[in-house]
């Protein structure tokens, strides 16, 4: 079945609704209004642009067709004819904001082919930004060409407004190449590119320090936004996180590709924090980090405002080379519900499906009701690891508390971690383990259930540890490890590990054993 996911004045992406994972299993080509429009498509999502605004189209796939009318737009203004050069050299900072701030409402900033040098622009709510094919937006190195975003601010009735976030805290950030903050109506679509340059200034070199008084910006940063789309465009070499949406609502990226070097610091691909609504349908992850990490806050931030990230739906999108491909955690002291993870693709990242959590998180810190389904793996280290003593933190994360095999007590810092389904998953080229579950002793993971779940390894493994968590020896090869873990049931699971136990549990239980490993 044919169905449109987005329309614009002039675009519109599309999805195939079938049980391939992210390509189609026979390529197609695409004709609108009875002309061959693309030819040898390969994914099940696929866009088309340089449509007319207001106008009607009939698009034939596989002999469905489906007709679809783009939608009306007041005013559209081409940054050429306003003497905006896309020359790679001259800043053009004052001159789009200009656009950005005086167009109407309901218009389009059209940039044509051209390299835009600019620093961070700041949208305004309905209007739609177009990159054209050959179009890139470049970010300026210079930090000094980078305002400071408060953490928050004082309004008038004096309650706070929060405005700026780096790892789960309220804390200064240096504005992104594109910064919403309480926008909405916004869209930024197109063939072309938006390069936060990262690489030619100093942040990679900085990754930790708020050098200059604030913290790294991201490529795109969305705070207290609603209803922004991205579509179709490119995004590379972030200075950091590269899409930050943050107490964000329905915020959709459709059939973008997102690059970072896979040695770049802590460039996670797209990274919601406590937002709701949110779509994550056909695009391609290629990062230096997380591929997809949802969050809602390290533990203030959390358990002040108990906003967890919610209702968001992954699906048809292609992770490669990440420190994990789909990850919640490790700052979710809001909790995290509501997640839809289908129809993906993961290659050669050093986890799949990662849950990340440790004590200190609070008690807000709720995962619960977690499905992923109909996924595919290849050369994945660990495909499913959930850890509940996550160490990445030089200052909290490698102390005692955290890194303690001893039952504590349940207050309000113990996270809470419930019921996880696996469904309809194939892993093969494993190399460390198939799966790593370690609760805490005080709070163990509730329910973990397996479904017509496989792990083929690879023949070449490479060594490693599973789960960031001190003390814990790297490994190859190996099976299924429970840790703390109430209910495990297994239903047509397929293991064969090369070395050590199938299964290994450690206070934890299976249940309802069907097909035994």
């Amino acid at each position: 079945m044919l169905t449109c996911l987005y329309l614009s004045a002039t675009s519109i992406s599309m999805e195939l609704q079938n049980s391939d994972i992210y390509f189609s299993s026979k390529p197609f080509d695409v004709f609108v209004n009875g002309v061959k429009s693309l030819q040898n498509v390969q994914t099940n999502v696929f866009s088309l642009f340089g449509l007319k605004p207001n106008e009607a189209y009939t698009i034939e796939v596989f002999e469905e067709s489906l007709t679809i009318h783009t939608l009306p737009e007041s005013e559209c203004i081409d940054v050429s004819t306003k003497g905006i050069i896309g020359d790679s050299l001259t800043n053009q900072t004052s001159a789009i904001q200009q656009l950005i701030d005086t167009i109407n409402d309901h218009g389009r900033l059209y940039f044509p082919q051209g390299d835009y040098l600019t620093g961070p622009l700041f949208l305004k709510s309905h209007i739609t930004i177009e990159l054209a094919k050959g179009a890139v937006l470049r970010g300026l190195t210079s930090r000094e060409a980078y305002p400071i975003l408060p953490s928050s601010t004082i309004l008038p009735n004096g309650s706070i407004q929060e405005v700026s976030s780096w790892e789960g805290e309220s804390l200064p950030t240096f504005a992104s190449l594109i910064t919403g903050v309480r926008v909405e109506d916004v869209h930024i679509i197109g063939q072309g590119i938006l390069d936060g340059n990262g690489q030619n200034g100093d942040w990679w070199l900085y990754p930790k320090d708020a050098k200059g008084g604030a913290y790294r910006p991201k490529t795109i940063f969305l705070s207290f936004c609603d209803h922004i789309t991205l579509h179709g465009i490119q995004v590379q070499n972030s200075p950091s996180w590269t899409i930050h949406p943050y107490f964000s609502n329905h915020v959709q990226v459709i059939d973008c590709l997102i690059m970072n070097p896979k040695d770049s610091p802590n460039t996670d691909g797209c990274n919601p924090e406590s937002c709701t609504h949110v779509e994550i349908i056909g695009v391609d992850f290629s990062v230096g980090d997380d591929c997809i990490a949802i969050k809602s806050g390290k533990y203030t931030m959390g358990m002040t405002y108990k906003q967890p990230s919610s209702d968001i739906t992954i699906r048809n999108c292609r992770m490669q080379f990440g420190h994990g491909a789909i990850v919640l955690g490790s700052e979710m002291s809001g909790g995290i519900k509501d997640l839809s993870v289908r129809n993906c693709l993961f290659v050669d990242t050093d986890r799949g499906l990662r849950v990340k959590t440790r004590r200190g998180r609070g008690n807000s810190a709720i995962i619960d009701g977690i499905v992923f389904e109909h996924i595919r793996m290849d050369g994945v280290l660990t495909p499913l690891v959930i850890n509940m003593f996550y160490n990445c933190d030089p200052l909290d994360g490698k102390t005692e508390y955290v890194y303690s095999k001893e039952v504590l007590p349940i207050d309000h810092k113990t996270p809470y971690l419930g019921t996880f389904t696996f469904r309809d998953i194939s892993c093969v080229n494993v190399h460390v383990a198939s799966g790593f579950f370690y609760g805490l002793p005080e709070q163990p993971i509730q329910s973990i259930v397996m479904d017509r779940v496989s792990f083929e390894y690879a023949p070449n493994r490479i060594k490693g540890v599973p789960a960031m968590m001190s003390f814990l020896e790297p490994m190859e090869g190996t099976g299924l490890h429970f840790y703390h873990v109430k209910k495990v049931q297994l239903h047509h699971v397929e293991c064969i590990p090369p070395m050590g136990e199938k299964i290994i549990l450690f206070e934890s239980s299976i249940e309802d054993l069907a097909n035994p490993l």
